[in-house]
């Protein structure tokens, strides 16, 4: 295999789509380069580019290529983009799907018979542990023990050295450090009698193979020379060690993230690796993203006004100015919880019926149980409503059983228009062209599969239904998930990397921005990063809000201190 590829498109028109700092970042093929790229600088495009610019100019083989992530849907946008820009062949993966090809691939070799079975989840087995240990503890506790294990992972620490660590870090459901111990060391006793593995074990069996077995080392380097890793401020100290290991010593290594969007530090995650790739490349190029692209400059300057000063932070300058500033984001303040979900619909309602999209439209908020007032509140003024927290689309029974339909017709069907044969299936499962008057389930369904019949009306001329279902089975793999026409319910950390035209950000009150349990600097930090993320998910129009009270509660809150850094002029307030 040479490391030399055969040019296969036309470089220029490459680096004529970028602007004059995403260029500099295609152009810098060779040696290790750090793009440090604010919210809505185009970074996803800057790399895309550059590596599909290393294909067309012969510099890389794009087999040889591996661009890593850390989630499924992140992964198949990468693919998506590289094959549009003519770099097929390209590997982009997350680090755990990377790492389990690997140990699929290697443990025959090394360890003899078949790889142990990943666990879909710690809960199960925390429990059994728990029960042995007589630790009485219910789906929360055994979540947050699920959590603890993680980071003990991520970090490299056994059990013994996570003893001494833990004596800073706060307990789930108030068990002392040695009883967490002693539940660690009885779910990894567990676990290793049924031969099984969870997700962290993954990448540190992947690792120890290749430290440990020069033969795995040699294949898997020989596999690989050009790395790319996205959202690198969320890399662990495991992640960084593996990634260190692939690449042997070598330095054919790009990294791009922003530091202001480190909002995983809980989880073992540390920017520190970004913000001194300096330091550990001292000859490295460093590219700075700080052209948005997204936002209003009215939003563009809350964002810097909440992150001035802060460690490894862009100043982010908006690319349309003029009739593009927008207004100054508004904060309201309400009575309590149900005002604000109240006023909340209503001026959704307001928009969409004013001719806004309601799948621009976002509501973000710090927990998962602030969700269910304002779906209600919605639900009342008719507004479809889609959660993040619901399962995945091509989990839900009715798009698996369209699939399933599809692709049982795409054996009979060859000439009839793709619409029509898309439109016969779901007609057949009883979907219709007007959506049900109720809400809830019925418009859900309803919801998801209008969805599949609008990425039909998507697909390119000459799509014939078996290449449509060949494409819904790529995205279902990559969780590319299609629009679907509501309004979106999400955590600000589920919000990540993603956008809309319309946000409201809302419970801005000390105790949930920032959350209560979110005691000393580094943690108020954290919160001050997972709210500049929801700040800078929005494009045009960017809402705030806060309660004075709780539902049931005659206790008053306080504004969240971030507002003082933020707040509009003249705030208006709600009865």
């Amino acid at each position: 295999m040479t490391d030399v590829a055969t040019p296969t498109s036309d470089p220029q028109r490459l680096l004529d789509a970028l602007d004059e700092h995403q260029r500099e970042v295609a152009e810098a093929l060779l040696g290790p380069v750090c793009v440090l790229a604010g919210a809505g600088t185009g970074k996803t495009r800057a790399i895309t580019h550059r590596i599909a610019y290393g294909v067309a100019t012969g510099a890389y083989d794009p087999r040889r290529v591996m661009a890593l992530t850390f989630t499924t849907r992140a992964a198949g946008e990468l693919l998506g983009r590289l094959r549009g820009l003519g770099a097929d062949g390209v590997a982009a993966r997350t680090f755990h799907s990377a790492a389990l090809r690997q140990l699929h691939y290697f443990w025959p070799t090394v360890v003899g018979g078949l790889p142990p079975r990943v666990l879909d989840a710690k809960g199960p087995l925390l429990g059994q542990a728990a029960s042995t240990l007589k630790l009485p503890l219910d789906t929360a506790a055994l979540r947050d023990a699920a959590a603890e294990i993680e980071w003990r992972k991520v970090n490299r620490m056994t059990p013994q050295q996570y003893a001494r660590a833990a004596q800073s870090r706060p307990m789930p459901s108030k068990l002392s450090v040695d009883a967490m111990v002693d539940l660690h060391v009885a779910y990894e006793r567990i676990k290793d009698e049924r031969k099984q593995i969870d997700f962290e074990d993954v990448l540190l069996a992947t690792a120890g193979m290749i430290e440990t077995e020069p033969m795995v080392a040699e294949q898997v380097r020989a596999q690989y020379r050009f790395f790319v890793v996205d959202e690198y401020q969320d890399v662990s100290p495991l992640q960084h060690d593996l990634l260190t290991l692939w690449l042997g010593g070598r330095r054919e290594l790009c990294v791009v993230g922003d530091a202001s969007q480190t909002i995983y530090s809980f989880a073992g995650a540390s920017s520190d690796y970004l913000v001194r790739f300096g330091h550990e490349y001292p000859d490295a190029t460093v590219v700075k993203l700080e052209e948005n692209y997204r936002s209003t400059s009215a939003i563009v300057t809350l964002a810097n006004r909440l992150m001035r000063g802060r460690p490894g932070a862009l100043t982010l300058r908006a690319a349309s100015e003029g009739a593009a500033s927008g207004a100054t984001p508004n904060v309201e303040k309400y009575v309590d919880d149900a005002a604000e979900a109240a006023g909340i619909a209503q001026s959704i309602a307001r928009r969409i019926a004013d001719g806004t999209p309601p799948e621009s439209i976002a509501v973000l908020y710090r927990i998962n149980t602030q969700s269910i007032q304002l779906e209600n509140a919605l639900r009342r003024f008719d507004v479809p409503v889609q959660s993040r927290a619901d399962s995945r689309f091509f989990d839900q029974p009715e798009v698996r059983q369209a699939i399933m339909l599809l692709r049982g017709a795409s054996v009979s069907i060859s000439d009839e228009p793709l619409f029509k044969s898309v439109s016969d299936v779901l007609r057949g499962l009883g979907w219709r062209q007007d959506p049900p008057e109720g809400g809830g389930a019925e418009r859900a369904r309803w919801q998801s599969m209008t969805a599949l019949l609008g990425l039909a009306e998507e697909a390119p001329a000459g799509t014939t239904l078996s290449d449509f279902v060949r494409e819904l089975q790529r995205r279902q793999q990559q969780q590319h998930e299609p629009t679907r026409q509501a309004v979106t319910l999400s955590t600000l950390h589920a919000a990540k990397g993603l956008e809309w035209d319309v946000v409201h950000i809302v419970g801005l009150s000390e105790g949930l921005v920032p959350i209560s349990f979110a005691q000393g600097l580094e943690a108020i930090d954290e919160e001050r990063r997972l709210f500049y993320v929801g700040l800078t998910r929005a494009r045009r129009v960017l809402e705030l809000s806060w309660a004075v009270r709780g539902m049931g509660s005659r206790a008053e809150r306080q504004p969240s201190r971030f507002l003082d850094e933020v707040r509009a002029p003249s705030p208006r307030t709600q009865r």
